[in-house]
Parts: structure tokens; C-alpha cells; sequence
């Protein structure tokens, strides 16, 4: 890298140990009671894992320095938004509990929009080789 981007190797190491803990924790939800049964399997297999693999996918490259980590940790990010805050949003209004399933969820959409605003930073332009 020519010149380091504040927080890239935080970020990084933070979104290759974040999605490999998410394989696990999304195969928890799914197996998970009644409520909401249905949602949680098609979403965790439809978006949930897809994002988590493309996730680590992305954080490699991003340790590699490869331009196309950055791509696809926004295309991932984009993902997990797609199916964090409409999830979370959806379980408060059935169940109502903030502090469980739900309440994680939404601070998931939060934290990744922040990390997605991050990687569309100018500064991580032709930083990195191709």
C-alpha cells in the first residue's frame, strides 16, 4: 500500500473474524424455536450465509491490499443491510424485544452501515494494487 487509510487493518481483521463468527451464530437462529421459524431459515440461507462467505471472501483480499476487497466488502455490507434492518425491524414489531434477536439485528444494520460508509471513503481509491 502507498500510503495507509486510518482504521483499514482494523477494519479488515475486524470483518474476517466478524463473518467467520457469523456462520455459527446464523446456524443458531435458524435452529431456534417457533417464532418467526420460517423467516429465519430463508433468510439465513438466501442472504445471511451468502453474505457471511462473501464477507471473508472480501476481508481476505482486504488483507491481501487487492482493490477488489474493497468491492466486495461493499457488495457484502450491502447484503447484510438487506437482511439485518428489515429482519430486525419486522421481529420488533411481532416480538417486540428489544434487547434480544431483534435489538442485535438492528445494531448489525447500523454497525455495517457505518462500515459501508467507511469503504466508500475517496481515500481507499488507488491505494491499493490491482
Amino acid at each position: 500500500m502507498v500510503k495507509n487509510v486510518r482504521g483499514y487493518w482494523l477494519l479488515a481483521w475486524t470483518g474476517l473474524f466478524s463473518n467467520v463468527l457469523a456462520l455459527p451464530l446464523i446456524a443458531h437462529v435458524v435452529s431456534s424455536g417457533p417464532p418467526l421459524h420460517t423467516t429465519n431459515i430463508s433468510i439465513a440461507i438466501s442472504l445471511a450465509w451468502p453474505a457471511a462467505i462473501v464477507g471473508i471472501v472480501a476481508s481476505c483480499g482486504l488483507l491481501a491490499q487487492r482493490k477488489w476487497g474493497i468491492v466486495l466488502s461493499i457488495i457484502s455490507l450491502s447484503m447484510v443491510l438487506t437482511g439485518a434492518l428489515p429482519y430486525g425491524i419486522i421481529r420488533l414489531i411481532f416480538e417486540g424485544d428489544y434487547f434480544g434477536l431483534s435489538g442485535i439485528s438492528l445494531v448489525i444494520a447500523v454497525l455495517n452501515l457505518l462500515a459501508l460508509i467507511y469503504w466508500c471513503l475517496p481515500g481507499h481509491r488507488g491505494n491499493i494494487r490491482l
